[in-house]
């Protein structure tokens, strides 16, 4: 797979850390731990950098094979050179890649509390307090990508991991794109689409707002709002926002008001994300440090 130039991780030199030396990695570099996930196109792995720090990373192998045969080799060099930019507390790091003849490694940061949707399936839902923390926290990290012209199209609970402080991280960049032109790709997971990608429209950033009002939802009632037994009758409730708030379990009227801004169908109506952080119900059960600790 012919990606181009390889980012590389930066090390300290060890002579007292003045210059930062750049090293190529290869899988001796790492001693390989027990197995994190498995995804469609290989595993995830537990890792511990031998060489200087000991540094615990998770090892994500793809296999070249399946990329090329899929078609997405070029998505994943898109998400390769999106992530390995960004720098923030609720974003999955990349540290960087290396490949062999019969495959692709990326060098990640290790979120010790795994994925989010496990989470959510076991508590069934979340309580206002650790939902408002986390969707404060994911508006944070898409102000922040947005303000590097990058929209993630694909925010949903599979693409979140727990850090072992308990803070959120944004893990998956496939579908992300830059934002210097305007995209009309159908991307993403369909619960999660906002009417303009249903309809294949043109889109900006307003749909990472569109996914996070489906995400709060999801948070607080343990569904996604405009499921629907059959594809076709979920796109219609999309859009039509066919959105309606079940009895039980109790969510408080501040919360569905914020959800009810987040997803309305003309993208320039939808509550921008600094004023989402201003929202009152984020302002009263937001915890401020942006980790949820139970």
């Amino acid at each position: 797979m012919a990606i181009a130039a390889e980012p590389q991780m930066e090390h300290k030199a060890s002579s007292g850390g003045a210059a930062a030396e750049i090293k190529r990695w290869t899988l001796n570099d790492f001693d390989i731990g027990k197995p994190l996930g498995r995804g469609k196109f290989g595993h995830v792995y537990l890792a511990r950098e031998k060489r200087q720090s000991n540094h615990i990373v998770a090892l994500k192998v793809l296999f070249k094979s399946q990329l090329k045969q899929s078609q997405v080799e070029h998505q994943l060099r898109r998400e390769v050179e999106i992530q390995s930019h960004l720098r923030h507390p609720n974003i999955l790091r990349l540290y960087g890649y290396f490949y062999d003849q019969k495959r692709v490694y990326l060098i990640l940061e290790y979120a010790a509390k795994g994925e989010l949707y496990k989470e959510l399936q076991k508590c069934k839902y979340f309580s206002e307090r650790r939902a408002a923390t986390y969707v404060a926290s994911l508006a944070r990290a898409l102000i922040y990508c947005h303000g590097k012209h990058v929209i993630h199209r694909d925010i949903k609970p599979e693409n979140l991991l727990v850090g072992a402080e308990g803070e959120l991280k944004i893990a998956d960049f496939g579908w992300s794109v830059h934002t210097f032109n305007r995209r009309r790709t159908m991307c993403g997971t369909l619960d999660y689409l906002p009417p303009e990608m249903v309809e294949s429209v043109e889109h900006d950033a307003s749909v990472d707002i569109w996914s996070l009002g489906v995400l709060c939802y999801e948070f607080l009632y343990g569904v996604p709002p405009f499921e629907a037994k059959e594809h076709s009758d979920t796109y219609k409730r999309i859009l039509q926002v066919n959105l309606k708030f079940p009895s039980k379990p109790v969510v408080s009227s501040s919360a569905k008001d914020l959800i009810s801004q987040m997803l309305v169908k003309e993208t320039s109506q939808r509550l921008p994300l600094h004023k989402l952080l201003e929202h009152p119900w984020i302002v009263q059960n937001a915890e401020p440090s942006g980790v949820y600790r139970g």
